[in-house]
Formats: C-alpha cells, sequence, structure tokens
C-alpha cells in the first residue's frame, strides 16, 4: 500500500508538467497527438508509460479526451494494469458517467483487479448509486480473496451514510475490526463517525470519537456539526474548546450552530472571538453571522458585519451568497431602505436574492413593491423557487389581496413548475383567514391534498384569534395540541380567544391543560436598541430596571395624554378573569410599551424608535402604538415574531391585516 500511495503521489505531481488539451488518436498511423502541435513522447519504459497515462486521464475534463487516452491504454497493452485502470474507472465516476454502464464494463475486462480498483468502483456506487451494488462488490471482492484496503471502508461507509442504513452501517463496522488492521485508521474512524451521524446514532459517532487513538480536525468538526444539529450546543461548546488547532470550518460550525439554534447573541459572540483569533472567513461563515444579526435585530452588529465583509474581499455587491443574506439582514433588523439600496447594488442576483427581498417588502406592509419585484423577477428569467412563492404569498396575506393570491397559488406548478407544499397551504389558509374569510380557509384546511402541519391548523388559529370565532378555533386547537403537544403558544391563543368572548370556564380548562403538561408561557420580551449600539431588554411587567420609575412616568403621561384623543384600552387583550383595574394594570405593563417608554427617554427627538419583539404583538399594544405615533410626531417600528409594524401618523403599515 506504501508503494502504491507513493507511485499515486508521484503520478499526481508529474501532471503539473503535462499540458492541459484534447488528444486525437489517428487511426492511420496509429500516433496519439495533440491538437495543438504536442505530440505524444516516446517512453523507455513501462513504468514512465503509467505515470504519463494517469497525469492524462487526472488532466481529461470531457468523455471524448478520456475515450482517447483509454485507446492509447489498450494499444499499449495496459488493459489489466490496476495502477492505471483504477484512475481511469475514477475519473470516469468523476466526470458523472453512469458506474453500472462504462466503468463497471471496464472493470470486468480486469481479469485480476486489486483492491484499489474494486474501491473504485464500489466508491462510485457510493457517490452515485443504487447503494446497494456497493456492498454486492465488497462480498464479490472477499469471495476472490481479495483482501479491502482503508479506503474500501470508507467508501462503503459512505454509502451505508446515504442510505441511511444503520444496520448495514454497524455491519461494516464490525467488518472493519474482524479483518484486522484498520480499527486505529484515522480515515476509517472518521468515516464511521459520519455515518453514524448520518444515521441518527450520534451516541455511537461519539463513541467512536473517544476510541480513536488519532484524531484530526474532521473528526472533532463532523462531531461539532452533529450537535449543533440536535440543538446540543453545550456538548457541542465541550468538543470546540477540547479541539487542539480551530480552524475556520471548526470555528463556522460553532457560529452556524447558534444562529441556526435561535442563539444569535452566542454567534456573533463566537465570531467576535473568531475575528480576535485572526481565523479567515468565507461566505459561509458571514451567512451565518449575518443570519444571527437578522434574528436579533440590531443596526449596530449588521454595521460591523458589513465592514468585515468589506475587509474580507466579500463585498455585497460583488458576492451574491453575502449580498442575499445582508438583503434579509437588513430588511429584519427594520431597514427595508438599506436592504434595497444592496439589493440594487448587487451586480449578480439569484433566486435567493428575489426571495430575500420578496419576503422583506411582504413583512414590512409593502405588499405592491413585492409583487412589483416578483414581475420583474419572471421577466429577468430567474425562475422562482418554493420560497419566493412564500415571500409573494404573505405579501398578498398581510396585504390582503385575496384575489391576488388566489390566482397566484393556482399558477405555481402549472406555469412555474413548483408543487405547494404544507407552507403554501399554510400560507392561504392565512390569507384567507386574515381577510375574514374563515369558513373557506378552513374548508382548505379539509381539502388540500396534503396532511395540514402545524403551521396550517397554527395559521387557522390564528385567524380565528383576529375574527374571535372560538368554533373553528377549538377544532384547529385540537389538531395542534395532537401535532405540537408542548408549544405552549397554541394553549395561550386558544386562551385569548376564549377570554376574547368571554368564555372564561373555557379559558380555566385550558389553564388546567397546561399545568397537567408542566408547560410553562414563553414571557413578553421586547428590545431596544440606542443610539450608541446598546441593547435594552424588557420584560413584562418589569420593576428591576435601573430606570423603571422614569418608564412608569412616561407611560403615565402618555396614557392621559391618550385619553384625551379618545383612546381606550383594549381590555379583551388580557386572557385573566380579573377586575377592569387589574387589566389596565397589565397592559401597561407589556414588554413592548416599557421599551416606547424607555426609548422616548434614551433617543433623539427626530430618530424613529425601534422595538423588537419575541411575541406577536396584542391588540392593545397595536391601538396604543398608533395613538402614540400620532401625539409624539415620530415613526415607531416594532418587530414581532411575524412582520414589521410602521406606526406614522396614528396608522400601521399593516393596514390591521397582522
Amino acid at each position: 500500500m506504501v508503494a502504491f500511495c507513493r507511485s499515486f503521489s508521484t503520478a499526481r505531481s508529474s501532471l503539473r508538467s503535462v499540458l492541459p488539451g484534447q488528444l486525437s488518436l489517428h487511426a492511420a498511423d496509429g500516433d496519439l497527438r495533440r491538437p495543438y502541435g504536442y505530440s505524444f513522447p516516446f517512453f523507455e519504459d513501462r513504468q514512465q508509460l503509467e505515470t504519463r497515462l494517469v497525469s492524462l486521464l487526472d488532466g481529461c475534463r470531457g468523455l471524448p479526451q478520456l475515450k482517447q487516452v483509454h485507446a492509447h491504454l489498450y494499444r499499449k497493452g495496459l488493459d489489466q494494469c490496476c495502477y492505471v485502470v483504477t484512475k481511469l474507472v475514477r475519473t470516469l465516476t468523476e466526470l458523472g458517467v453512469p458506474v453500472g454502464s462504462y466503468p463497471r464494463a471496464v472493470f470486468r475486462q480486469v481479469e485480476r483487479p486489486n483492491p484499489f480498483l474494486y474501491t473504485a468502483l464500489i466508491r462510485g456506487y457510493a457517490a452515485q448509486g443504487p447503494f446497494g451494488e456497493s456492498v454486492g462488490l465488497y462480498a464479490s471482492m472477499r469471495e476472490e480473496g481479495v483482501g479491502p484496503v482503508s479506503f474500501t471502508f470508507t467508501a462503503l461507509l459512505k454509502a451505508c451514510g446515504a442510505a441511511l442504513d444503520l444496520n448495514l452501517g454497524r455491519q461494516v463496522h464490525a467488518q472493519t475490526m474482524l479483518i484486522g488492521g484498520f480499527g486505529s485508521d484515522l480515515y476509517v474512524g472518521n468515516s464511521l463517525i459520519g455515518m453514524y451521524v448520518s444515521c441518527g446514532d450520534l451516541g455511537s459517532g461519539r463513541k467512536v470519537f473517544d476510541e480513536m487513538l488519532h484524531r484530526d480536525v474532521i473528526s472533532w468538526t463532523t462531531l461539532i456539526v452533529a450537535y449543533t444539529k440536535t440543538g446540543d450546543m453545550a456538548s457541542a461548546g465541550d468538543l470546540f474548546d477540547g479541539l487542539p488547532v480551530k480552524d475556520m470550518v471548526a470555528w463556522t460550525a460553532m457560529v452556524t450552530g447558534f444562529a441556526q439554534n435561535g442563539k444569535p447573541r452566542e454567534a456573533l459572540w463566537f465570531f467576535e472571538r473568531m475575528q480576535d483569533a485572526r481565523v479567515e472567513t468565507d461566505e459561509v461563515t458571514l451567512a451565518s453571522v449575518i443570519s444571527a444579526c437578522a434574528q436579533l435585530g440590531a443596526s449596530k452588529y449588521a454595521k460591523w458585519v458589513r465592514d468585515v465583509a468589506t475587509k474580507s474581499g466579500l463585498e455585497p455587491t460583488e458576492n451574491v451568497v453575502v449580498g442575499s443574506a445582508m438583503v434579509d439582514m437588513y430588511s429584519k433588523c427594520g431597514n427595508i431602505e438599506d436592504a434595497y439600496m444592496i439589493f440594487k447594488g448587487m451586480k449578480k442576483r439569484n433566486v435567493y436574492t428575489y426571495s430575500s427581498m420578496i419576503l422583506g417588502f411582504a413583512i414590512h406592509g409593502l405588499a405592491r413593491a413585492a409583487m412589483q419585484l416578483f414581475d420583474e423577477m419572471v421577466e429577468t428569467a430567474t425562475k422562482p423557487n418554493k420560497v419566493t412563492f412564500i415571500g409573494v404569498l404573505v405579501a398578498c396575506s398581510h396585504g390582503g389581496m385575496v384575489d391576488q393570491g388566489k390566482k397566484i397559488f393556482s399558477s405555481m406548478e402549472e406555469r412555474y413548475g413548483v408543487v405547494p407544499d404544507g407552507d403554501h397551504y399554510a400560507c392561504m389558509v392565512d390569507l384567507l383567514g386574515r381577510a375574514g374569510h374563515l369558513n373557506e380557509a378552513f374548508k382548505l384546511t379539509e381539502t388540500m391534498p396534503l396532511k395540514p402541519h402545524g403551521g396550517v391548523w397554527g395559521a387557522l388559529l390564528g385567524a380565528c384569534r383576529i375574527h374571535r370565532n372560538p368554533d373553528i378555533a377549538q377544532i384547529a386547537a385540537s389538531h395542534l395540541f395532537e401535532l405540537e403537544p408542548h408549544a405552549i403558544g397554541n394553549y395561550m391563543v386558544l386562551c385569548n380567544i376564549f377570554a376574547s368572548v368571554g368564555r372564561w370556564d373555557d379559558v380555566s380548562n385550558v389553564r388546567k391543560l397546561v399545568r397537567g403538561k408542566g408547560l410553562k408561557k414563553n414571557p413578553g420580551c421586547s428590545w431596544f436598541e440606542s443610539e450608541k449600539g446598546e441593547i435594552h431588554e424588557f420584560f413584562a411587567g418589569e420593576t428591576k430596571h435601573p430606570r423603571s420609575s422614569e418608564i412608569n412616568k412616561v407611560l403615565e403621561d402618555l396614557l392621559e395624554r391618550l385619553k384625551g384623543h379618545g383612546y381606550q384600552q383594549i381590555l379583551s387583550s388580557v386572557a385573566y378573569d380579573v377586575s377592569e383595574d387589574d387589566k389596565k394594570r397589565i397592559l401597561m405593563a407589556h414588554s413592548e410599551k416599557l421599551a416606547l417608554a424607555f426609548g422616548l427617554l434614551d433617543s433623539s427627538e427626530n430618530c424613529p424608535i425601534r422595538i423588537m419583539k419575541n411575541l406577536r404583538i396584542c391588540e392593545d399594544c397595536h391601538s396604543f402604538m398608533c395613538a402614540v405615533s400620532h401625539i409624539i410626531g415620530r415613526a415607531i417600528i416594532v418587530r414581532d415574531n411575524v412582520r414589521f409594524h410602521h406606526f406614522n401618523g396614528g396608522t400601521c403599515s399593516c393596514g390591521n391585516f397582522w
């Protein structure tokens, strides 16, 4: 094996001295020439010929070139040389030639294939499928008395992982130990970890890792990524801390893991550490950091990340991945104008760029701008995908554009070849429900060709909250309690619906159900970013803030001024059977109101007040923000967990479709 590796390394090195180009075989004289005037040299010995042929195969960029090298291989009597034929098979599979056709035919013509030739074909099936052929080849190999090499097992394990066949993977694992000599092989160990992780057996993957005598960064990173995908960031962090040399891939795995698991602050903190360690940043890392900024909605971090992108040579106008991510980030930070400036400045746009901008317009209540951009996208021959249509349907939903939404939905498959999935049906239920067509929305959930998932029933439940329909709400909630038994938000929405129509016994029953399941309500939380970039968090009913007395005074003054303009608190927003005075007190302690009062204390008079909230804004707070924007003459921007609300002059951009 050592001799083979050295020979193979020599062959690869010699590639650098070979000029690329298409080979031409002339039947008349049998000479092999290059079309650009380079003739195939005379070889003094077989080894030199083998090395040169392998180099030529390595440089092949298409099937015609490869066939000509193959023809010369036959003319020189090397059709039984496993060293050259192995390279031929590998090059064929790398060019995408189906393994069962040309590569398999080449393999059959070799009388005594060695383990490397077997492995080349096994690897081809592992990459292309059918995966079962890999195992069949391995069985034939063992029957012929040919011993496997480490790469044989790495290919087999890759096939098991791709097929998600844990049982077969365990059998291959057993083979690595029974045959002997592979238990301590680094590449086999890494492949075992990858197989177990792919098949969902993270515990066995960790056991393999713990028992490995030698590990490299791949060993660590594979497990770190696996832990992040399960949401176990503590285990991922422990592994990361123990990694001797932390490269860009390992850092990116942690940043991405935190971002994908809804922990944007931790993602940004890790990225800051990565910058301090002077580790190179690529577009994948930046996309994850940008996602974290979008979740947090803080413009301070958005500016910082853009500076990092520019310094790293990944300017959003030049890099479509970074640019598309920044369009999404600025939209979710409330800066739709900056998002559109990025979009317009990009030299290249793809479907993700357009989809991000369309969804950005949609969540900011700019439905017509979203629809106009969709029309422009279609005119550029950029084919819309599933995400694009979600953005378009969300725009129609938040803009009350029922007829246009129906038209778009019906054209998805017929005109654009995009089959609607559960998320698109959820958008349609939301569109119909928000507009008051509850019976039609309910009928759609019953007749849709797919089984409705939680998003579909959740959209229907949300529509019932808007229009205070407890009967359909009960049906939607019953499905949600089965599909998402631990999602406390569904129970709370049903409580609010019952409370809004005075059905307090039903409210009490739902609360008993919540207590019986041991569920805890997520506290309402809002945060405000000061002009200095500091983020101040407020929880509902909070009294521990250093400036609580000032905040309460501002709210009291606002309430008195609003009453003079006819404002009345919407007591039905409180899902508790308590006195009116208690309801008024509870409403004034909602987190977004506390954040607003602090924003008035801590910002310049001409600046808009931007507030982020983890839950949906309640009806009373929505009415309150509208009224405040009128009496103070300032814009108030609130992002809840559904969309943006731009309050200005007493009205909201949502047009009450929220």
